[in-house]
């Protein structure tokens, strides 16, 4: 896909990765739209970015909201290409410490609101000329379960298990799905983990937007499906 004057929707814009996917896609001459609660942030990034980047204050885990917004948006004359489910959030603890409150949170926001978005979407996705890409934005929680994250694990291996039977049943209407599967990054998504701090070996969102970057321009007809990304070294240089 050429990205130039693409339409692309990108959630969690707002903060670490979700800001690099917006600057690298503006970049490369898309219009992007991106949404978040945090409307003063997402200016700020407009402000850096210019008006290639249209902010859009919202709680993805608001159904009503997602379709008003999608209705009043986009019509026949001007249809998303590309949409990034970035959003998420994750809490951690052992299972009788987590609380339901914080459960239902990461799945509002973690499954939830990917299939709100997703199911308005889809159906202009399909009423578009062009190819057009999907790409979901999981983890390696998604591949492999460990303890304290349990909720989040479950999570995002309902998010792949999502990811690949939409890839399926969209495959032939033009429309690509991906799945991300990344390792450590150094974003503020650790803040919630009682003693974990970001480091230089974690991914860093530049290299994961290079990387997002390179999937949506793949020729039409080559798709890569899921892709895992990790560090070669992911210890702490101080640890070494």
């Amino acid at each position: 896909m050429r990205l130039e004057n693409k339409i692309a929707v990108v959630t969690g814009a707002s903060s670490g990765i979700g800001i690099e996917f917006s600057k690298k896609l503006a970049a490369k001459g898309a219009l992007v739209y991106g949404l978040a609660r945090r409307l003063n942030k997402l200016q700020e990034i407009q402000n850096e970015i210019g008006s290639t980047f249209i902010p859009v204050e919202m709680d993805i885990t608001k159904y009503v909201d997602i379709q008003e917004w999608v209705n009043k948006t986009f019509s026949d004359n001007h249809l998303p290409h590309i949409l990034i489910n970035n959003a998420g959030l994750g809490y951690f603890g052992n299972v009788e410490n987590l609380s339901v409150d914080d459960w239902n949170t990461m799945i509002n926001t973690n499954l939830n609101g990917v299939f709100y978005l997703t199911r308005e979407i889809v159906p202009l996705m399909k009423k578009n000329e062009d190819h057009c890409h999907i790409i979901n934005i999981a983890s390696v929680a998604g591949l492999l379960g460990n303890p304290q994250i349990s909720g989040y694990n479950a999570t995002k291996f309902g998010l792949r298990g999502f990811s690949e039977a939409l890839f399926k049943e969209l495959r032939y209407n033009a429309i690509k799905v991906s799945t991300m599967f990344p390792g450590s990054i150094a974003t503020h998504f650790f803040d919630n983990a009682e003693g974990s701090d970001t480091h230089a070996n974690m991914l860093q969102p530049s290299d994961v937007a290079d990387t997002l970057i390179h999937l949506l321009e793949t020729p039409d007809n080559f798709l890569i499906n899921e892709i895992t990304l990790r560090p070669l070294n992911p210890k702490d240089p101080e640890d070494l």
